[in-house]
């Protein structure tokens, strides 16, 4: 212990400066974390209770008639961030975070979001990931890679090297200090972070795992240069060339292979040929919208039939007819997602930093598979939400409060 004193006496001040830097820097990522993730449960609880109001007041017009109220009503879908999301939260461009959807076609819908300036989706999110990946190894180089050069150019190597236990006594304190410096500037926002947020304690102590393993393999990576005989000069400049390559140029070069080896069908022309086979639905025969709905839902046959005027049973089957004509390219753009997610994560093996950002963000539940696995869940409460209102529909059954409260439910919002 008096050696690790000793050593934070002799750490020079910009060495210092750079720790409380840092430290301030994770600091205002957790903070900002915090923020996005409580803006996210209030809109998702605002979102929730303006329904509640909306719903009352489309079950008042709608006047028991099923399908009135199936086209006016929105149902609420959220992705409510988890005790870990401040680490690095959904940005929500994929996927929006809170949705409102309707029992008409979904993918239109699905893939519908608010217009946003691809320069600033491009800039990405400061968030303690960013410090992670970024920021911290950049100190910890800084910090490490002359531990032994510096004293070699100022000529008290050999005399450090001459003492009794000389890598117990000097260089292990200093190593250690070092490395204990940054994981602190790290860990110590985390913890506060954590105890705001309540998250249990495994969790917190899988968290701070990451970000010691992390930190780890750039102190292993530093300490292997600076034990070279090279000047502190050069080794700074191999070591930032490392991680410029380790963190930036070839993490971005496999997204491009990557993008290139696994194409995606296009987002908007999946919306567009959605709603352009849905609006295709209204100058078609009646009698052969009906018999290609009924071949998917057999139970409601003796029941599709539909004369020269409007019904709403035929409405709503041509508008899941749009969906069943975009399912397949749906489908496969799910597919090359987590096909590019996957490769990705093999990877990330390769690069034990890019793995170790990949685990935080899954941890946090920013990761491609949590977007891919609430856009599942959309899917199949639209499902629920469909073969519950189509019986009134068919069957042309007034719905009575109690049947538009119990239809099926998305959850219970989180508290904002």
């Amino acid at each position: 212990m008096d050696a690790l004193f000793r050593e934070w006496r002799l750490l020079p001040a910009a060495s210092r400066l750079a720790l409380l830097a840092l430290g301030l820097l994770a600091a205002i990522a957790v903070g900002l974390g915090l923020a996005a993730t409580g803006a996210s449960r209030a809109d998702i609880a605002r979102v929730a209770a303006l329904e509640a109001r909306e719903t009352r007041a489309i079950t008042g017009y709608a006047d028991g008639n099923a399908g009135t109220f199936g086209y006016y009503r929105h149902f609420p879908v959220w992705r409510a961030p988890g005790d870990l999301a401040f680490l690095a939260p959904s940005r929500g461009d994929a996927v929006p975070e809170v949705q409102r959807i309707r029992i008409l076609a979904l993918e239109a819908q699905i893939n519908d979001n608010e217009t946003s300036n691809p320069e600033l989706l491009l800039a990405g999110r400061f968030d303690f990931a960013f410090v992670l990946l970024y920021l911290a190894p950049l100190v910890l180089i800084a910090l490490l890679h002359d531990l032994w050069s510096a004293e070699r150019e100022a000529g008290r190597l050999d005399a450090l090297q001459s003492l009794p236990n000389a890598n117990r006594r000097v260089w292990a304190p200093r190593a250690i200090l070092r490395f204990a410096g940054v994981a602190l500037a790290l860990l110590l926002p985390l913890g506060m972070g954590a105890a705001i947020e309540g998250t249990g304690l495994p969790r917190l102590l899988a968290a701070a795992g990451l970000v010691l393993l992390s930190l780890g393999f750039w102190a292993l990576l530093s300490l292997a240069v600076a034990r070279t005989t090279a000047a502190s000069a050069t080794q700074a400049a191999v070591l930032a060339g490392l991680w410029f390559a380790i963190a930036l140029v070839v993490p971005a070069a496999a997204h491009l292979a990557i993008n290139r080896a696994v194409p995606l069908p296009d987002a908007a022309a999946i919306t567009r040929e959605n709603r352009e086979e849905v609006h295709a639905g209204w100058d078609r025969p009646k009698a052969e919208t009906m018999q290609r709905f009924v071949a998917h839902y057999p139970e409601f046959a003796g029941r599709a039939e539909v004369g020269m005027g409007f019904r709403w049973h035929w409405y709503y089957a041509f508008q899941h007819l749009g969906d069943l004509h975009v399912a397949a390219d749906s489908a496969a753009r799910d597919a090359g997602i987590a096909r590019r997610e996957a490769l990705a994560q093999g990877l990330g093996w390769l690069l034990p930093p890019l793995k170790l950002t990949q685990a935080v963000q899954s941890l946090a539940g920013s990761d491609v598979g949590a977007e891919l696995a609430y856009r599942g869940r959309i899917r199949a409460h639209h499902r629920e939400l469909r073969v519950y209102h189509y019986p009134f529909l068919f069957d042309e059954r007034p719905m009575s409060a109690a049947d538009v409260a119990a239809a099926p439910s998305f959850g219970t919002p989180p508290a904002s």
